[in-house]
């Protein structure tokens, strides 16, 4: 398995697309907290942090020790870095992409936070300073870690989808 990160902030900007306004403003906020070691992923973003611990791209095995390790997930609102953080048992914060920024090619990510950020121990800020502000509060406070969910679907849902497919 991968190294573990020391606990702390990791933030993932996820694997497809750049995201240089979370890179910038997580590595903002660990200026102002040099006491708590920050590891951002920034993918192919053109921000590279000057406060925080960084690397391009991590393996799926280290980029899972990173989010278990951590105390506070950091991330866009993407379903991987979602159940990433259910399956670790790790709150998350997260910002979504906006279209309108150049970040997303739609405004999918804002429907997401929307539906996922009333759940327990998932969080979604408004914008930078929001996320700033709640990323101190969670780790004075990490609260209640996210639902577990099940990696299957329930046995009644597949039996009524084939029923269904059979007939």
């Amino acid at each position: 398995m991968g190294q573990r990160a020391v606990s702390g902030v990791f933030v993932s900007v996820g694997s497809m697309m750049p995201f240089d306004r979370l890179t910038r403003a997580m590595d903002e906020w660990a200026a102002a907290n040099a006491h708590i070691p920050v590891e951002i992923q920034i993918g192919k973003g053109d921000y590279e942090p000057r406060h925080a611990k960084w690397v391009r791209k991590l393996a799926l095995p280290d980029y899972q020790a990173r989010v278990a390790g951590c105390a506070l997930f950091v991330a866009h609102c993407g379903m991987g870095s979602i159940i990433s953080a259910i399956e670790a048992g790790k709150p998350i914060l997260m910002l979504p992409r906006l279209q309108a920024m150049g970040e997303h090619n739609t405004d999918h990510q804002l429907a997401t936070a929307k539906h996922v950020g009333i759940r327990p121990g998932l969080h979604v800020a408004a914008d930078v300073d929001d996320l700033k502000a709640r990323a101190s509060a969670l780790l004075a406070d990490t609260g209640t870690a996210p639902a577990p969910i099940s990696r299957f679907a329930d046995p009644e849902f597949t039996a009524r989808i084939r029923a269904f497919i059979e007939s």
